[in-house]
């Protein structure tokens, strides 16, 4: 009789417990709200999710690419994405190729609101990848941006800033080189923002041996602790927004939660109000987008 008691009362505290489920889970506090900027017509939060780490571009080998390329499923990006958004992150770097459109309409498809920052890496004409993808945003790619400014050739990225206006979007250029920024400020260009790497990570073989003495070895990316100073004090001398990106060195800098908060603290206190900062989120083996929500909310909140 014991048993049958036992078992009746654990049945019945069981059945209302799945009952009560949704109204226990609605009534779990909601992560407060991450700090936002105006952008434009927008609000957007000052912590923006990267793609790089959906597609495999680590920036630090090949294994590490393969192992994110496998891992993250079209099903897992949209989940990605879905907790960047519960956690307050509203606005994604995006770039354009391969499987990324797909996987970005699947995510709004399923109800995701993420503002899109785009970037088209690939031959796809800007105008086409605008009516498909609606983004707040777009700009020159970073890479190609070094290399035009490396041959004399800004002209043509300014060409492609004009191209992009007529489309509506807010306009940009990316660049890992500070220079660039002074380049285009000095010249008054027509743009919106700047995506601005912490790290001049493009330098050349012969600019590498000017600096170190040597050349690291091939294929290696070299971060150098000077970049950042430089490229947040580019950020403050413009009055455009600015979104920096690699603030922790392409994960060389996530050794420990101590020097991942240090990152993130130097960029927040060296920049401008007004300006955001980009991460990639691989959360494989930790909540990586809760653990940086809550740092920013922390940081800004101090």
């Amino acid at each position: 009789m014991s048993s049958r008691r036992t078992f009746l009362k654990t049945s019945s505290g069981l059945a209302a417990a799945l009952a009560a489920g949704p109204f226990l889970k609605a009534q779990e506090p909601a992560p407060a709200a991450l700090p936002t900027v105006r952008f434009g017509q927008y609000e957007i939060s000052r912590l923006i999710v990267g793609c790089n780490q959906f597609y495999g571009y680590s920036h630090f080998n090949h294994i590490l690419d393969e192992l994110m390329r496998e891992w993250n499923t079209p099903e897992r990006v949209c989940q990605t994405l879905q907790s960047c958004e519960e956690n307050g992150i509203n606005a994604y770097q995006y770039s354009h190729h391969d499987r990324s459109l797909s996987d970005f309409e699947r995510h709004h498809a399923n109800g995701g609101k993420m503002q899109v920052i785009g970037v088209n890496f690939g031959k796809t004409p800007i105008e086409d990848v605008v009516k498909r993808l609606r983004p707040i945003a777009m700009y020159h790619h970073g890479e190609a941006t070094d290399v035009l400014f490396r041959e004399g050739k800004m002209d043509q990225v300014q060409e492609y800033t004009k191209r992009l206006r007529q489309t509506g979007v807010l306009v940009g250029v990316g660049t890992h080189k500070s220079e660039v920024v002074e380049y285009a400020e000095e010249r008054g260009w027509d743009v919106d923002f700047y995506l601005l790497c912490a790290y001049n990570r493009t330098r050349t073989p012969e600019e590498l041996r000017k600096i170190l003495g040597v050349v690291p070895v091939p294929s290696s990316e070299v971060y150098l602790e000077t970049d950042p100073p430089r490229a947040y004090k580019v950020a403050r001398q413009t009055s455009k927004t600015c979104f920096l990106f690699k603030i922790l060195a392409a994960g060389r800098l996530t050794g420990s939660p101590q020097s991942i908060d240090a990152a993130f603290k130097t960029a927040f206190e060296s920049i401008k109000p007004k300006d955001c900062v980009v991460v990639g989120m691989y959360p494989r083996y930790k909540d990586e987008v809760k653990e940086n929500a809550e740092r920013v909310r922390r940081i800004l909140s101090a």
